[in-house]
């Protein structure tokens, strides 16, 4: 089921997302709600992750086992 959102967001933003939708043959509307989607269907730990750093994640090992959360 559909429902209405609306929002507030800068014109210029609007005019380059309108414009990144129709070449990609989609709908504003479609646009937003797979954005949504794909933001909240990841985990909280990998969302905001740049690039650089998700490569060089994991390359230094931990030889006591420590687990970082913990040792806050």
């Amino acid at each position: 089921m559909n429902t209405k959102l609306t929002l507030n967001v800068n014109k210029n933003v609007i005019a380059r997302a309108k414009s990144y939708a129709a070449a990609r043959r989609i709908s504003l509307s479609r646009l937003v709600e797979n954005y949504l989607k794909s933001i909240s269907e990841k985990s909280s730990d990998t969302l905001f992750l740049a690039p650089l750093t998700k490569e060089l994640s994991g390359i230094v090992k931990n030889k006591q086992n420590i687990d970082y959360k913990k040792a806050k």
